[in-house]
């Protein structure tokens, strides 16, 4: 979709107009309380800041809220901490959902069927996994997207998430602790890998200036094809 034709937004923190794919949303409740909007539905007044947890951060410190609203507001000094939960808790519902469509395995040995097979569109690995368990799927999952761009096959790559713990994931599914899983095609699996490529984005740390900055799925995009620059 060309640029002119995407919703855009400006970002109160840094005043820069953005897709608001690489914003997000934050709502003045009825008692005046900012609180985060992440599905960008509540209705009434409301502030754009960057995706991501050190822009929400730096937002609250610098009053961005009360500026943007011309109103003296109440701001929780943990939003960021409580944006992250709701992004968090998004994921997790659009996983479940997942689950129930069909679109979500879980096991070493399920994934990497589905990955080998082509199915997966995207892997999700607990952020408290062993290292060793940990390299050998990033390995077979790196061995597929290298035989894709080999064979020629155009898309992207089948993105690789961590950003939930392997309890988080058990808890919300009604599984035992989830360490390995795999979303495979479905449109309830795509939804659950944007939402996961909001939490992932919004995580995400800043590297040093100059420098290319981490990407959703964990590959380094260069600097001018990031938004979030």
């Amino acid at each position: 979709m060309a640029r002119s034709a995407q919703l855009v937004r400006t970002c109160a923190l840094t005043r820069a107009e953005m897709p608001v794919e690489a914003l997000v949303r934050f709502a003045l409740s009825p008692d005046g309380v900012i609180v985060p909007d992440v599905e960008a539905r509540a209705e009434g007044r409301g502030v754009w800041i960057t995706l991501s947890h050190e822009a929400v951060t730096e937002a609250v410190r610098k009053k961005a809220f009360s500026r943007s609203l011309k109103a003296q507001v109440s701001v929780a000094d943990d939003l960021a901490d409580l944006t992250r939960l709701r992004l968090e808790q998004r994921l997790l519902s659009a996983l479940g959902m997942a689950r129930k469509a069909g679109q979500f395995v879980t096991g070493a040995t399920k994934v990497k069927g589905v990955l080998q097979s082509g199915e997966a569109v995207a892997l999700l690995t607990a952020n408290d996994a062993a290292e060793d368990g940990r390299n050998k799927m990033l390995g077979t999952l790196k061995a597929l997207n290298h035989a894709k761009r080999e064979a020629g096959m155009t898309g992207p790559d089948v993105p690789h998430f961590e950003s939930l713990s392997s309890a988080q994931m058990g808890l919300a599914l009604g599984l035992e602790n989830v360490i390995h899983a795999a979303l495979t095609r479905g449109a309830a699996a795509q939804s659950a890998v944007d939402k996961a490529n909001r939490l992932a984005r919004y995580i995400a740390p800043a590297l040093e200036e100059h420098t290319d900055r981490i990407a959703a799925s964990g590959v380094l995009l260069p600097a001018e094809q990031d938004e979030r620059r």
